[in-house]
């Protein structure tokens, strides 16, 4: 493999293991057993069939469970424990067939660090975009963002061996929606988190999202959790300080 296919490789590989890590061990092993890819000596362990039928039978055990609301959410922040380190040591694996004249040592810490680095920001963007998803009380959006994810994660790896220069300008792209969404997921997801531990306010948005139909106050969601029907009060001395 150039130089080119095996950044490609290392870098597509932890950005996909971090949104659906048993996916990309399935389909890089098999690629790899049908002659469709060269893995590196340190990640020709993923086509072994064993491997390969563990993976299967966890990949179809997430497949069901991120499509259950607050389910996936807590598969997500278990495998928090999982992608990451396993998206870091699939980069480094990777960049170990390349020859940086820098130092066994040194190529390796870099690839674990640049690996997890990737790792991290496709897994947080994944668990942070369903769990805002996951406030709707419908449940049909959260099944098409899940089979959206894997059809990214396969139209990645994809690009990754066939079209590796697409694969980079895509993970550009990435990058600057990294920026731009993840402080927004993460506020929106704050403010959830903070009503719910108002009870009071917890009551009122559920009161309200009851008596509208809709959950919304003049077209907007509440994320006060108190309309103009339901207030906090001030002098209950069960309530916390506002």
């Amino acid at each position: 493999m150039g130089v080119i296919e095996t950044l490609a490789l290392g870098m597509g590989g932890a950005w996909a293991s971090g949104v659906n890590l048993y996916g990309t061990v399935v389909i890089l092993g098999m690629m790899d057993n049908f002659g469709l890819l060269d893995l590196p000596p340190e990640l020709q362990i993923l086509s072994s069939w064993w491997v390969l039928a563990l993976a299967i039978f966890l990949y179809l055990i997430e497949f069901v469970a991120d499509k259950i609301p607050i389910v996936d959410s807590v598969w997500d922040a278990i495998h928090t424990f999982i992608r990451i380190p396993a998206g870091a040591l699939l980069a480094a694996g990777a960049m170990s067939g390349l020859d940086a004249g820098l130092g066994e040592g040194a190529q390796t810490a870099i690839g674990l660090l640049v690996g997890g680095t990737i790792a991290a920001g496709s897994h947080f963007t994944k668990a942070g975009s369903r769990a805002a998803i996951n406030t709707s009380p419908e449940p049909v959006s959260n099944s098409i963002a899940s089979v959206a994810e894997d059809a990214a994660v396969f139209g990645a790896l994809y690009t990754v061996v066939f079209h590796p220069v697409i694969f980079f300008v895509l993970f550009a792209v990435f990058v600057l929606l990294l920026i731009w969404l993840v402080p927004k997921i993460w506020r929106f997801i704050g403010q959830v988190f903070g009503n719910a531990r108002h009870p009071t306010a917890a009551y009122g948005q559920a009161k309200a999202y009851q008596t509208s139909g809709q959950g919304m106050t003049g077209g907007r969601i509440s994320l006060s959790g108190a309309d103009s029907q339901s207030s906090l009060p001030g002098s209950d001395p069960k309530l916390p300080p506002r």
